[in-house]
């Protein structure tokens, strides 16, 4: 006796997103904190109360930074649109002390530095030098509220704060402007997650928003402009 097995009918999952929301900055950042909220938080029976998160936490984070090409900001600081530099290298450091909790979520206030810095290389054609080299940092600090989802084991956290940035953009044999020296409000946002193997230590993600308001116009350059930087980094957590 001979038995037809009907072949599965394929599933079209497509139908399921739309391609052009995924380039949007926002909701890239709802996907990866998402993907972290079920990664971060352990499965549990039921009926098991989860233990609490702690009283504080403290991030050190290596970041990866990617600066704006933007031709408003060259020309702020007198230069070239392709001598501006791309993805630097930086460093994020982040303490938060939970205040309550309230059913799934825990309350923490806290504070965060950021430094971040790249670098793009002198460009000569035919012996002469068409674009300098050029060094761009940036420097923000600010108070943060954060939102957190989890246990002691591990916890994804969305978070936000506002506070000063300083946004400089100097060739290497020129000098710094007013412009570079300039104090921006800038709105932090962003999330992300730790996973704790030991009691004390842990491994965390983070990606992060920085809304830099835009500069004064110094002289005959206009301001910087109204930029997003982002910033995602790696590092570990303390408890």
């Amino acid at each position: 006796m001979r038995t037809t097995v009907k072949p599965h009918r394929a599933v079209d999952m497509t139908c399921w997103y739309n391609h052009r929301a995924l380039k949007r900055p926002s909701a890239v950042l709802l996907l990866a904190v998402t993907a972290l909220l079920l990664g971060a938080v352990p499965a549990r029976a039921q009926d098991e109360v989860p233990p609490p998160i702690g009283r504080f936490v403290l991030d050190v984070h290596g970041t990866f930074p990617k600066f704006s090409d933007n031709g408003e900001l060259a020309a702020s600081r007198g230069l070239a649109q392709n001598e501006l530099p791309g993805i630097g290298l930086g460093i994020y450091a982040g303490a938060h002390v939970y205040i309550f909790r309230w059913k799934a979520v825990t309350v923490g206030l806290g504070g965060d530095v950021t430094l971040a810095r790249s670098h793009s290389s002198a460009v000569e054609l035919n012996g002469a030098e068409v674009a300098r080299a050029v060094t761009e940092r940036f420097v923000h600090a600010s108070p943060q509220l954060s939102l957190n989802f989890g246990d002691r084991d591990g916890w994804s956290y969305l978070s936000a704060g506002v506070g000063p940035a300083r946004w400089s953009v100097v060739p290497d044999n020129g000098v710094a402007t007013p412009a570079d020296e300039e104090r921006l409000q800038t709105f932090s946002y962003g999330g992300g997650a730790r996973w704790f193997v030991k009691r004390h230590l842990g491994f965390s993600l983070d990606v992060r928003f920085y809304a830099i308001n835009p500069g004064t116009p110094q002289g005959d350059r206009p301001g910087s402009p109204r930029t997003t930087l982002f910033v995602a980094g790696a590092g570990i957590s303390v408890k």
